[in-house]
């Protein structure tokens, strides 16, 4: 490429939605950017301030997804930028020496968690988190096997990967790693069942599946799981990636039942929604028994974990979520919350189950049966089960300017992640909007038709 078609970031900014389309078609993923574009998500929006965005014809939305619970402060929010900016003259990357605002960090972080999380490790995405986890795991024990759950996701690079519950994001990548195995979410007996041949290091769960359609777990069992990997010498690990930081109406999903795991993975909010930021933080035995010597010090390590932009801003947002009462506020703002969703499934339906806990809630829809899905040999049931979800999301962006999504290991359910920030008169807005298209579309195909022929021709076809 010639220097003078070089993009600066102010041509980069200035770019029209045309051409941000065509760059990512051309130069990074074409098939991510016709499928967001079947269902109207390839708007170029410009602007982003708590929970609105507003695109480029100056139409202003409510973010209902917040990056899959990065943005518990909202976008952009003041405070984590300003921390920022309070650093932006201290050297942000200096291997050859101790980052005071990492050591900060890990204070702070071993302040709020459970009682005995003490040792922080630093990276940049979930998956960061939970690949050190593994191996923290794998050699505090001297033990091989890992244990996750059907429908659970840890993230999509090789280990996380091999402990994430859905085979279709992994059956073009194996072979995986060796003793990994699943069982389904919520079963302690197959878990003992499991871990009793001694030879398990971890178990991995999420305090509420995320990706999994948000399942709630039955009471007692993170409990459970906690008295069962002690028993056997097995490290309990909770994936925290998107419970963390007040989401679930508890400053950690695992406080919901007062546990207290080896290890804790966190990311998303923990940057404030600005800073890539993610960390494990371990018991002290554990850490020690890992790394804890001079000659095991550097086994695991990461570039830019820890950099002083990134901490400053984990800095702010650790204290925006706590001295606000985030957690609190999720917690009351989700009762209401989902009062309402759960009114309305009553009315409607489509509208399968309400599910969640505090502000990280899914929707799941009702399958189409009867004669047309019979005649069809139940393509219009797997067709409905991939892309139903997908549609009410494109519904609700485009006719009544609310961000959601589907989730990705239950398609069929979409996710109300909103900031948790966000006012009661904005949980109201999306709940008359779900009314608006359940009082309107009874079913998978009117609303496949409401979305336009052409998209579900498109669908049947791919």
């Amino acid at each position: 490429m010639a220097e003078d078609k070089l993009y600066s970031v102010e041509t980069a900014v200035a770019q029209t939605r045309e051409e941000i389309i065509k760059n990512h078609r051309e130069y990074v993923n074409a098939g991510l950017t016709a499928m967001l574009g079947l269902i109207g998500f390839d708007k170029h929006f410009v602007r982003a301030a708590g929970t609105r965005v507003w695109d480029e014809e100056g139409g202003e939305y409510l973010d209902f997804l917040g990056s899959y619970g990065a943005l518990n402060l909202g976008h952009n929010p003041p405070a984590v930028l300003a921390a920022i900016e309070q650093v932006k003259d201290l050297p942000n990357m200096l291997q050859a020496a101790l980052n005071p605002l990492a050591g900060a960090v890990a204070r702070n972080l071993a302040a709020i968690l459970p009682s005995g999380l003490k040792r922080a490790f630093f990276g940049n995405s979930g998956a960061e988190a939970v690949e050190g986890a593994l191996k923290l795991a794998r050699i505090a024990t001297g033990r091989e096997k890992i244990i996750s759950c059907e429908g659970s996701f840890h993230g999509k690079t090789l280990g996380a990967l091999s402990v994430t519950g859905r085979k279709k994001y992994q059956e073009p990548f194996r072979p995986l790693l060796p003793g990994c195995e699943t069982i389904p979410y919520g079963n302690l007996d197959l878990l003992e069942a499991k871990l009793k041949g001694g030879d398990v290091a971890a178990f991995i769960v999420e305090p509420v599946q995320g990706e999994g359609g948000i399942i709630v777990p039955p009471d007692g069992y993170l409990k459970g799981v906690r008295e069962l990997t002690q028993k056997y010498g097995a490290l309990f690990i909770a994936d925290e990636v998107q419970t963390g930081f007040g989401r679930t109406g508890y400053l950690f999903g695992c406080d919901y039942e007062g546990v207290v795991p080896d290890v804790i993975c966190l990311a998303k909010s923990l940057g404030g929604g600005v800073m890539p930021v993610s960390a494990y933080v371990a018991a002290e035995e554990v850490w020690q028994r890992a790394y804890g010597s001079m000659d095991k010090a550097l086994l695991h390590t990461s570039t830019f974990g820890g950099n002083t932009w990134a901490m400053a801003a984990a800095l702010a947002a650790i204290q925006a979520v706590v001295e606000g009462r985030l957690a609190d506020q999720a917690k009351e703002k989700g009762e209401y919350f989902l009062g309402r969703l759960r009114a309305l499934q009553q009315k409607y339906p489509l509208l399968k189950e309400v599910r969640g806990r505090g502000l990280f809630i899914g929707l799941e829809f009702n399958q189409p049966e009867g004669l047309l899905n019979t005649l069809t040999g139940g393509a219009l049931k797997n067709l409905a089960h991939e892309y139903q979800g997908a549609l009410v999301a494109g519904e609700l962006l485009n006719k009544h300017h609310i961000i959601t999504a589907y989730t990705l290991n239950n398609p069929n359910v979409i996710r109300l992640e909103p900031p948790l920030i966000v006012t009661k008169e904005e949980l109201d807005r999306v709940v008359d909007a779900l009314e608006e298209i359940l009082s309107r579309q009874k079913s998978f195909l009117s609303i496949a038709f409401s979305a336009g022929k052409n998209m579900l021709g498109r669908l049947t076809r791919s």
